[in-house]
């Protein structure tokens, strides 16, 4: 809200509305529909965003905010003394399950695989912390709790047994995506939906700039995509002015 109201003191209009389509293929300015109404911009920044990649299990949309958790970094802090549950086991559920260790009494780590997917560095550093503890070869298949996370009930791939698991927290890290889909075939991407940009956030098309979650999978950080937000701001504005 008080970075919406310095936006809108230097000018800046909020339009609380969708991306339906955009035109590049013509140059600026160019098209873009949303629900409502379709707009002429001479310049565009790009800045969608990514998704954390969700479970798709009974009690997770449910719990959101109540014990479910797709950021460490961001909610940590609300489980200090408490026991939590990390999915996952690449780099992003091993870095986020060492940092929830600051905070919370025991860190469980479920994973699917009877390995880690993490690079060796970071398996080394959660192999010897003593507040994380790995449960291989097992999938959640319910989160269950009361108004709060109480636990989750999981299932072994190679037995089949299953059993539940009280926790306080569960912390789901198992990929992003990025929020590209309503741009393909309009901008340059990796293999994983990411818009390419260079150095300067500039697109495949010329007056077209991306930042933050969208052309970035590494950071994934509100700091980083801001910091990145006004970098595309500033060559846009510089674009424009050379236009001139």
């Amino acid at each position: 809200e008080v970075m919406q109201k310095q936006a809108e003191h230097f000018g800046a209009r909020i339009v609380f509305d969708e991306v339906t389509e955009v035109d590049f293929a013509s140059g600026s300015p160019f098209r873009i529909k949303t629900y409502s109404k379709e707009y002429l911009a001479d310049g565009v920044v790009v800045t969608a965003g990514a998704s954390p990649r969700h479970l798709g299990v009974p009690g997770e949309e449910e719990y959101i905010g109540r014990g479910v958790s797709y950021c460490g970094t961001c909610d940590g802090f609300f489980f200090r003394g408490k026991d939590v549950v990390v999915v996952g086991g690449g780099d992003s559920a091993m870095e986020e399950s060492i940092f929830l260790t600051k905070f919370a009494n025991k860190v469980e780590v479920i994973h699917r695989r009877d390995e880690l997917r993490a690079g060796a560095v970071l398996q080394k550093r959660a192999f010897a912390n003593e507040k994380i503890s790995f449960v291989w070869d097992t999938v959640v298949e319910e989160i269950v709790g009361n108004g709060v996370v109480q636990g989750v009930k999981v299932r072994n791939v190679k037995t089949g047994e299953t059993s539940f698991r009280k926790t306080d927290g569960v912390f789901i890290f198992i990929g992003h995506y990025p929020n590209s889909k309503f741009l393909e075939g309009k901008l340059a991407m990796d293999e994983e939906g990411y818009i390419i940009t260079d150095e300067l956030y500039r697109t495949s098309v010329p007056g077209v700039y991306a930042a933050g979650e969208i052309q970035d999978a590494h950071f994934r950080q509100i700091a980083t995509s801001v910091g990145q937000g006004a970098g595309a701001g500033m060559e846009l504005e510089k674009w424009l002015a050379a236009r001139e």
